[in-house]
């Protein structure tokens, strides 16, 4: 049976809701006609112009992250919030993710990559409409689900997609973009809340991040994913798309022939009996994304990012709302650096990088807020702890955008089979969003009962990612998407 005939039913029943247009064939039919030379070039041309458009969407979801810090005490103000009905605010945004998140892999399966990109922009500009003109906790709260909702559409599937049209020699550094987004969201919301109120800050949430400005016109521009086309029995359309990305002078025959082969091992089923998932090809990419996601935000980065103004001012600094702004454009530094070292220095060895600084620098922030207990507050020394335990925040900050922040989303796009690919993912974008839900909405309570108590249960949870990385997690640079999950047969 051919190719084209297995996927048969899975064409009948799926299709992308944003054809990809047949200004590919036309362009590789003039393509051959001039002889271009540069299809190398062209490739990487290509494949950057595509992220840098789906990128569009990380920065929203950025923005959606960092909007709480410069916003609390407005917010609490203006409203008249109490520290609780503030942290469920705050804490909502990653219930609307988990909700988006479940719904995510078959949106994405269903509809293709593109589609779902789209359909997410939506309920972002409704969810900040409803915050920018929120007049008690009711609008607000349901803005902030909404807003949710979208950002946990984009972050299971912008990975997915740039990881699946990627080739393997940029694939960590492409797949890298998309948390360079997030960290580029995350410092535009502390640098506009320096001068906007928080209501003129929601529609420019709507507006400023372009997700409908750019990203939705954008996305008719680039090519649907490859290798989702492929599993769909779009046999043509998954070979122009794949041209396109590569260059129209590139041979593409050896990978056209190994995601064949690789979706024709896959079951022809569109899903899984739960037994199968026993099988280790199955469990063990799936505990190492779900591990590694989870231990992202049980870390606290999203305590700290959304309460970070709490925890500048327990440090004795007076002007928080600059010292936020520092952390976010150092989160930004620290996250190009990781998308430059993604295909060189490896991913194994980024997240040890990581989640070695980040338990260090958690270590001498508990210690430092544990010891001004103990210190008259005004002396010398207690404004040295403080400027010690704000080094330590920046330091984790850092940290965790050098690689707990990005690899994780890029090693499990990777190393999920395509036949399991939705479900699975939309499982570990779940458990991730589930555990920042339950930092958020517990940190600022924490914060409050004790500085150094926390931060060490966040010290001790790095620690044991650290120990997880060591022991779990394999090295997947320089290997095609194939060649990883026959790895874990």
């Amino acid at each position: 049976m051919s190719f084209r005939e297995d996927n048969e039913e899975g064409r009948d029943l799926r299709k992308p809701f944003l054809h990809t247009g047949s200004w590919y064939r036309l362009g590789s039919r003039q393509s051959i006609i001039m002889g271009s030379s540069q299809s190398i070039r062209e490739s990487s041309v290509s494949v950057l112009a595509c992220v840098l458009i789906v990128a569009l969407g990380p920065i929203q979801f950025g923005f959606t992250s960092g909007y709480s810090s410069p916003c609390q005490d407005a917010i609490t103000r203006d409203l008249r919030l109490s520290v609780s009905e503030f942290s469920v605010f705050g804490s909502l945004s990653n219930v609307g993710a988990m909700v988006g998140a479940i719904a995510s892999g078959q949106i994405s399966e269903y509809i293709g990559r593109k589609g779902s990109l789209m359909i997410a922009a939506i309920p972002n500009i409704l969810g900040w409409l409803a915050v920018s003109f929120a007049k008690d906790y009711s609008f607000l709260y349901l803005g902030r689900l909404l807003e949710g909702f979208g950002v946990g559409v984009i972050s299971y599937t912008v990975p997915v997609y740039i990881s699946e049209i990627a080739p393997q020699n940029m694939r960590g550094s492409l797949g890298s973009v998309n948390q360079l987004s997030v960290t580029i969201g995350i410092m535009l919301a502390y640098l506009l809340g320096l001068f906007v109120e928080w209501r003129p800050l929601a529609v420019i949430g709507q507006r400023g991040t372009l997700p409908c400005l750019f990203l939705i016109p954008g996305l008719f521009f680039v090519p649907e994913s490859p290798r989702w086309l492929a599993k769909m029995g779009m046999t043509d359309d998954f070979e122009a798309s794949l041209q396109v990305l590569r260059g129209f002078e590139t041979d593409i025959t050896s990978e056209v022939n190994e995601i064949k082969r690789s979706v024709a091992s896959g079951s022809k089923r569109t899903a899984i009996r739960f037994a199968e998932l026993k099988q280790k090809r199955y469990w063990f990419p799936l505990t190492i994304g779900i591990g590694l996601l989870g231990l992202q935000q049980l870390s606290g980065i999203n305590g700290v990012l959304f309460y970070a103004s709490i925890i500048f001012e327990d440090a004795g600094l007076s002007s928080t709302s600059i010292a936020t702004f520092g952390l976010g454009a150092i989160q930004v530094v620290a996250t190009g650096i990781s998308t430059w070292l993604a295909d060189r220095a490896g991913r194994r060895v980024l997240l040890i990088v990581s989640s070695s600084g980040m338990t260090a620098s958690l270590l001498t922030v508990t210690v430092a807020f544990y010891l001004k207990g103990f210190v008259p507050e005004g002396s010398d020394m207690y404004a040295f702890l403080g400027i010690v335990s704000v080094i330590g925040v920046v330091g984790f900050g850092a940290s965790f955008s050098l690689g707990i922040g990005s690899i994780p989303w890029v090693i499990m796009s990777e190393i999920l089979p395509m036949n399991i690919k939705g479900l699975a993912g939309s499982t570990a974008t779940l458990a991730n969003w589930f555990v920042a839900w339950l930092v958020t909405m517990t940190a600022n309570l924490l914060l409050r009962w004790s500085a150094a108590g926390t931060f060490a249960i966040y010290t001790l949870v790095s620690a044991f990612t650290l120990a997880f990385v060591c022991l779990w997690v394999p090295e997947t640079k320089g290997r095609t998407l194939e060649e990883i999950q026959w790895s874990f047969r």
